[in-house]
């Protein structure tokens, strides 16, 4: 099949002008060789010409076999700059034109390879374009001739090979030239149209018209401003648009492979809070409940749960230890960075819990005490984390369960089905379903995941839990599971402990008297006591809650008297092991070493000099007798003293008032509040005579006395 010349009608002069192999170079000398060849009298073969002058013109088909090829050869050296568009800029826009528009370029190529195939078989090309027409009518296909005499001028100059991208539509007109459009204006349409609030290209538009208007800017056609916009990338305008969440939206996800993983190597958890009306049972009005379930990675598998009315720490350290008493300690968690979960008591001293800072003095949390690695998901990101999938078939087989038809609440605001808030759910009965519900959803075959193979969830992690190497706890490792710590000072005195309003004390804390400690207990009962740890997780002891006892009650009163005075027992015990010796004797001992202390080194004197007596000293035995009267007078004097003090009459004692003192003592001391030395000393004689004991008896059975 051969590629159609340029001119297909040729005069008499241009033959002669174009100096064609086999055909004469004069005007008259073509024209004898019409006539002797009978070009003029071959239908289709010869036309009249328009304009000036008349005559005849020639089908190129009757020329020469040599001609023909050489109007060929000039062709085909034509067709490289005759397109419009370059050959790689129309095979650009045929890749990215529409199946449509690709369909009709087929069309097309089909219809003039028709026409081709026609006028080698001796047809003109008038003749050929007809029968292709006729025959496309018979198929049922609309097209005129002078479409097709349009086709062939769009791959005019082409070569053959290259005619597909060329028949393709082109937007902006068959020639592909488009309406110019002011930059100026067109950045103005993209500054309102591109913000995050998504006006219609309409509005943004005539915006842009008011600025150009009042700018002196050319305004373009609405028609030639959508075709523009739309040739910015999809990925840019939803940047501009929606911002780059949404741009995130649109990049391929990534698939993670669960394979390589075991039965409680990972788990996972999160909150859901059910679609459905709770009647509680503390309380009139019904509300929402809330789930905190932990699933294995690996099998999909609820292997706990609880439920609360609002998402807290407390409820995630409670279903945490039920999952470490049944199944054991996992190697990794996935979770959400809330503070239910990312919290002091579970996840203290973890370096991502305050955005990668580490508080100072902050208590060691449980996951890192036991070596449970964090792992925290992308925050609003559902597809991060697969327990939102399983989320997903609770909605439907919980929240909407026959059982709960009128107290369902709808997805959200705007979806509330029509029986809204006509009933409300019992907690109990809620949890029995909740119950059944579960044990289904880890039974239910026919599971299409990496690891299932239509299996269970339940037997994937069976079958994988009896190899997997699992870390059982200890029993203090479950303890620590069902306390809550937190770090709080002990008294300065005694190392007494308050939580939640409780006081908490053994005899061994006065060691921590003053610190900070760490304390674990179990939140729902206070009366079982604390366990104490130091601030670096060391168990240290435990602490008995100290009851309060009843204002008049006997007993109460006896039993803190004989725990205190065991207490002193002990520590006299104590005390007495501390010191090997009485004070007497540690004092004897101290004086014989100050005299040999205070004899050592002194020489005696090797010449001892009589005293000089002064001439009016007295005499002899005067002396004596002075000394003597000054001592006789000194104890006549301490003898009238001490008569005097005789003599003076004792006060009368008032037991109501040392009672008074007593308890006043004994509350400063239970306050916390020192005594000094001479209170200490007059408290513990009194409380060991039997007055003490007589007024405490008529104190806790009447009361305190009045005067």
């Amino acid at each position: 099949m051969s590629l159609p010349p340029v001119q297909q009608w040729w005069s008499a002069a241009e033959i002669a002008e174009a100096g064609l192999p086999d055909l004469p170079a004069t005007k008259q000398g073509v024209n004898a060789l019409a006539k002797r060849s009978g070009w003029s009298v071959q239908t289709g073969k010869s036309r009249a010409r328009r304009g000036r002058g008349r005559g005849l013109e020639y089908h190129v088909s009757l020329f020469p076999t040599r001609a023909r090829v050489a109007l060929m050869q000039a062709s085909e050296a034509s067709a490289i700059t005759a397109p419009n568009r370059s050959r790689e800029q129309a095979w650009a826009d045929l890749d990215k034109a529409t199946p449509k528009a690709r369909e009709k370029a087929l069309d097309r190529l089909t219809a003039l390879d028709e026409v081709l195939a026609l006028e080698g078989a001796g047809l003109t090309r008038t003749e050929a374009v007809r029968a292709v027409v006729m025959q496309r009518k018979g198929d049922g296909k609309t097209a005129s001739e002078k479409t097709l005499w349009n086709w062939l001028a769009m791959v005019e100059g082409v070569r053959r090979a290259d005619w597909l991208p060329f028949l393709a539509p082109v937007p902006g007109g068959k020639s592909g030239d488009r309406t110019e459009v002011c930059q100026a204006f067109l950045d103005v349409v993209k500054q309102y149209f591109f913000t995050r609030s998504g006006p219609t290209l309409t509005a943004a538009y005539e915006w842009a018209c008011d600025v150009a208007r009042a700018e002196g800017v050319a305004v373009g056609p609405l028609w030639k401003v959508r075709r523009l916009i739309a040739e910015v990338p999809t990925h840019v305008q939803l940047y501009l648009r929606e911002g780059p969440e949404a741009v995130g939206r649109h990049f391929p996800h990534q698939t993670r492979s669960k394979s390589y993983l075991k039965a409680m190597e990972c788990v996972q958890t999160d909150y859901h809070k059910f679609d459905v009306f709770i009647q509680f049972p503390d309380r009139e009005k019904p509300g929402r409940i809330q789930m905190i379930a932990v699933s294995d990675v690996y099998s999909g598998k609820f292997l706990a749960y609880r439920l609360s009315e609002t998402a807290n720490g407390h409820t995630v350290q409670l279903t945490f230890g039920d999952l470490v008493r049944r199944y054991g300690i996992p190697q990794h968690c996935l979770m959400d960075n809330g503070h239910e979960f990312v919290n002091k008591v579970m996840a203290g001293q973890v370096k991502h819990r305050k955005r990668f800072k580490q508080v100072q003095g902050e208590v060691l949390g449980l996951f890192p005490l036991l070596g449970i690695e964090l792992h925290f998901a992308t925050p609003g990101h559902g597809q991060a984390k697969p327990i939102e999938r399983a989320f997903r078939d609770l909605c439907d087989r919980v929240a909407k369960h026959p059982a709960f038809v009128g107290a369902y609440t709808g997805r959200n605001t705007v979806e509330k089905p029509e029986n809204y808030g006509t009933r409300a759910i019992p907690l109990a009965d809620f949890k029995a379903v909740l119950e059944r519900e579960i044990a289904a959803h880890n039974a239910r075959r026919g599971r299409r995941s990496e690891v299932a193979n239509q299996r269970s969830f339940d037997e994937v992690f069976n079958a994988s839990y009896s190899n997997a190497p699992i870390t059982k706890p200890t029993e203090e490792q479950q303890r620590l599971w069902l306390m809550r710590s937190e770090g709080i000072r002990a008294h300065r005195d005694n190392g007494e402990l308050k939580v939640h309003g409780s006081r908490y004390w053994a005899e061994w804390m006065w060691q921590i008297a003053g610190q900070e400690v760490t304390v674990r207990f179990d939140p729902d009962d206070l009366m079982n006591g604390l366990q104490v740890y130091t601030m670096d997780g060391t168990f240290l002891g435990e602490a008995p809650v100290k009851r309060p006892g009843d204002f008049l009650s006997v007993e109460d009163a006896k039993e803190h008297a004989r725990d205190k005075t065991a207490f002193k027992r002990h520590a006299k015990e104590a005390a007495r092991l501390q010191k090997k010796m009485s004070d007497g004797k540690a004092v004897a001992r101290l004086a014989d070493a100050q005299n040999d202390k205070a004899g050592d080194g002194l020489p005696d004197a090797g010449v001892i000099r009589l005293p000089k007596i002064h001439p009016h000293a007295p005499k002899g035995g005067k002396r004596g007798q002075v000394a003597a009267e000054d001592e006789a007078r000194l104890s006549a004097e301490v003898t009238r003293l001490q008569e005097r003090i005789q003599r003076r009459p004792e006060p009368e004692r008032d037991p109501a008032m040392e009672f008074a003192r007593a308890m006043e003592l004994e509350g400063m001391e239970a306050n916390g509040q020192p005594l000094s030395v001479e209170q200490r000393a007059w408290l513990t004689d009194y409380q060991g005579t039997s007055e003490y004991r007589v007024q405490l008896r008529i104190h806790r059975g009447f009361g305190r006395q009045k005067d």
